[in-house]
């Protein structure tokens, strides 16, 4: 369960978010002041619950309310004031929650269960998104990742493919240059392309998705969305995702091709 609260007052900000984060269904909170900021935040991810102060500065909280709910017209919406006059305004646009200041933990608790009662929790956008069937292809946050360098990206493609596995610097020049000579000229080609892939990655803000231990790699599974890891946990829309090609623009990738194939030929 994701919430979302909404006062421009500091103090009472603070102290619902606190008072959100200790609920027994334990669900992510998050805190901003204005209305600007509730709005560019519905819009980048799903939110099942808006705390909304009615009184914000930078537009009223029934105006904001409508804007969010064309943003998401599933959003379950709690109002928070010190005025009980808006009541009817409120409940117009039909507010799941009206809550006067100051609220006590158990009525905040009983107006999040009745807000959530019968509705099914948006999914949690994935951060990033890897596509390993066809090309391979890396969305941070919805957009493309664009990379500087081809083997960069191709790096991190063998480490997908390695599943969470710790792959050396030796094994990963032979994967990149097939049958180069791993010599002192090309560890430092191999370090040029390891600086270029974590720049990238951090540029685009998931720089954590590798990690580096005594010179070795590997990629952090549960940070990413991958179509590969789901397809071997057995999920429905993966296998059907898998047309018969898997990171076609790499040759080292037939390996993990031709399991595929036989762990869909075991399926059928």
């Amino acid at each position: 369960m994701r919430i979302l609260c909404v006062d421009d007052e500091a103090l009472i900000l603070d102290l619902t978010v606190s008072m959100c984060r200790d609920l027994p269904q334990h669900p992510e909170v998050e805190g901003v002041s204005s209305a600007g900021e509730a709005l560019a935040r519905l819009g980048a991810g799903a939110v099942d619950i808006v705390i909304l102060d009615i009184n914000i500065p930078d537009m009223d909280g029934i105006t904001l309310a409508v804007k969010m709910k064309e943003l998401q017209p599933d959003l379950a919406v709690i109002f928070l004031t010190g005025y009980s006059e808006y009541a009817v305004d409120a409940f117009t646009l039909h507010a799941s929650g009206y809550l006067l200041k100051p609220v006590s933990a158990q009525r905040l608790n009983a107006e999040i269960e009745y807000a959530m009662r019968g509705r099914v929790l948006q999914p949690k956008p994935s951060r990033v998104v890897i596509r390993t069937f066809g090309e391979f292809d890396v969305f941070a946050n919805g957009k493309p990742v664009v990379f500087s360098r081809a083997r960069a990206k191709e790096l991190l493609a063998y480490l997908v493919d390695r599943q969470g596995g710790f792959v050396t610097r030796a094994n990963l020049f032979a994967a990149l240059w097939e049958d180069g000579l791993y010599d002192r000229s090309m560890q430092k080609q191999l370090d040029v392309v390891i600086r270029s892939l974590r720049t990238t990655l951090e540029e685009n803000g998931i720089g954590d998705i590798i990690e580096i231990h005594k010179g070795s790699l590997r990629v952090v599974p549960e940070r990413v969305d991958c179509d590969l890891y789901r397809f071997f946990k057995g999920e429905i829309e993966a296998i059907d995702s898998y047309r018969g090609e898997y990171m076609s623009a790499y040759s080292w990738a037939s390996l993990t091709e031709s399991y595929i194939d036989r762990v869909n030929r075991r399926r059928e």
